[in-house]
């Protein structure tokens, strides 16, 4: 098992760097130029093991996908009706949630049987949320029964639909806002006969919906409301020419990390600053900190910039954040590394709202509150409610992730403000994400040591 030994910076944090292509861009890109007709080019997919999984299970499908790089790739799009079944009808996820849902949502409208399997932190993931949209419009699909949940986890068996039935129209209104259950749904709408309605109680991450209208998709959307009317299309999705935005959630945990050691510069470049994903940016404004963004245009629909900390005044703390609702819903996979800097910011910060963390890769409210109880930093959790009292972290923590790369990076972050060295056990979940988190905070002048 891998372990970081992090220990209190000394110096500020300086340095100017990219981080990883943006981990939910990356698998939409991989699923949706399978379907396109024609070739596709992405570069700068993320490097982790979460996309890997996703590009392992289309060219599993028939689809020829060539490595031009480490990051880039060719795709040999089959159009809508040209995925082939697999050689083993098995297909492995690991810990990808994304991947899971995204790809339950094309397969349910095939003609031949397979099964999702995921890792033991995924196989506890709620899956009833896509399982019963997907039967509701015709698929043939099925969970393992949580008994303890009363959900639907993974495997999911999907049975391939009988030659010339497709799925049906479908309208739903999700009660939780989550990107990967619309994006199932919209996914499955492409072979369904008639429209697909999905809305949503706030507007989550709109990556799908970019991508689907820069592709060519007879796609409509009305603030939290997307309509797929296929009616009158000729299916087809054209290829996409994609430089991959810079991942927000992983430049969150550097934005931080420049607020949480005094006097820090730092630039993160090429980022992907789609208003969905930037509440983070906006929590930590509210906190009298920040980063200035510098707009650097757009890739596929998506826009992208540069952020700086340490300045104009960005960089410093000057009271605690509260965030809730809609501002949750933007920030909601941010929130471990806006904990982190609740944790040293003056006063008392509020986390509202926070129901979808509970079912991330770990219960991210639970690690979170172990995690500030290991730093001794005071905190309260209240129903899916987190209050943090901020303060100096104490030395000598031993912070277990459970499997978490968030709560991971989390911890690193915060023990840059500790007061003696800070243990973090079974690190190997980070590299579902950003596996070159422990270099870049040393060449940026932090103190970490791998072990393991």
């Amino acid at each position: 098992m891998r372990r970081w030994i992090v220990r209190p910076a000394t110096r500020p944090l300086r340095g100017a760097f990219r981080v990883p292509g943006d981990k939910s861009i990356s698998h939409r890109a991989l699923i949706l130029a399978s379907l396109a007709e024609g070739t596709s080019v992405l570069r700068g997919l993320s490097p982790g093991d979460d996309v890997a999984r996703t590009r392992a299970i289309m060219a599993s499908l028939g689809v020829t996908i060539e490595h031009l790089d480490e990051r880039s790739v060719r795709v040999s799009g089959r159009g809508l009706g040209g995925l082939r079944a697999p050689s083993s009808p098995t297909l492995d996820c690991g810990n990808a949630g994304t991947s899971m849902r995204l790809v339950a949502g094309v397969l349910a409208a095939q003609g031949f049987d397979t099964t999702l399997l995921g890792d033991a932190s995924l196989s506890r993931r709620p899956m009833g949320r896509i399982t019963r949209p997907l039967r509701a419009r015709g698929a043939l699909i099925e969970g393992a029964i949580d008994p303890v949940r009363r959900d639907e986890t993974a495997p999911l068996v999907i049975r391939g639909l009988t030659h010339g039935k497709r799925l049906f129209a479908s309208e739903e209104s999700l009660s939780v806002p989550s990107a990967q259950v619309k994006s199932c749904l919209l996914l499955s709408g492409l072979f369904a006969d008639g429209e697909t309605s999905v809305r949503e109680p706030t507007l989550s991450r709109d990556h799908t919906e970019r991508m689907l209208l820069a592709m060519g998709a007879p796609l409509r959307t009305m603030g939290p409301v997307s309509l797929l009317d296929p009616r009158g299309w000729d299916g087809v999705l054209a290829p996409l020419d994609l430089d991959v935005p810079g991942d927000p959630s992983a430049a969150a945990f550097w934005v931080v990390a420049a607020h949480v050691v005094a006097g820090s510069r730092v630039q993160v470049r090429g980022v992907g600053i789609n208003p969905t994903r930037t509440g983070f940016l906006e929590a930590l404004r509210d906190q009298g900190g920040g980063a200035g963004v510098s707009p650097k245009g757009e890739a596929g629909g998506e826009p992208v910039g540069d952020l700086h900390v340490g300045v104009g005044g960005t960089g410093a703390l000057r009271r605690g954040a509260n965030v809730a609702g809609e501002l949750t819903t933007r920030c909601i996979d941010e929130i471990p590394a806006l904990v982190a800097a609740a944790a040293v910011s003056p006063g008392e910060s509020r986390f509202d709202d926070l129901a979808e963390l509970r079912v991330k890769e770990s219960d991210r409210v639970a690690a979170l509150a172990s995690m500030l109880r290991a730093f001794g930093i005071g905190h309260e959790v209240s129903g899916d409610g987190l209050t943090v009292v901020g303060g100096r972290p104490r030395g000598g923590a031993v912070i277990d992730t459970r499997g978490d790369h968030r709560i991971a990076m989390a911890a690193a972050v915060l023990a840059l403000a500790a007061e003696g060295e800070t243990t973090i056990d079974d690190v190997g979940c980070v590299d579902t994400s950003d596996p070159g988190f422990a270099e870049i905070l040393k060449a940026l002048g932090g103190d970490i040591e791998v072990r393991g």
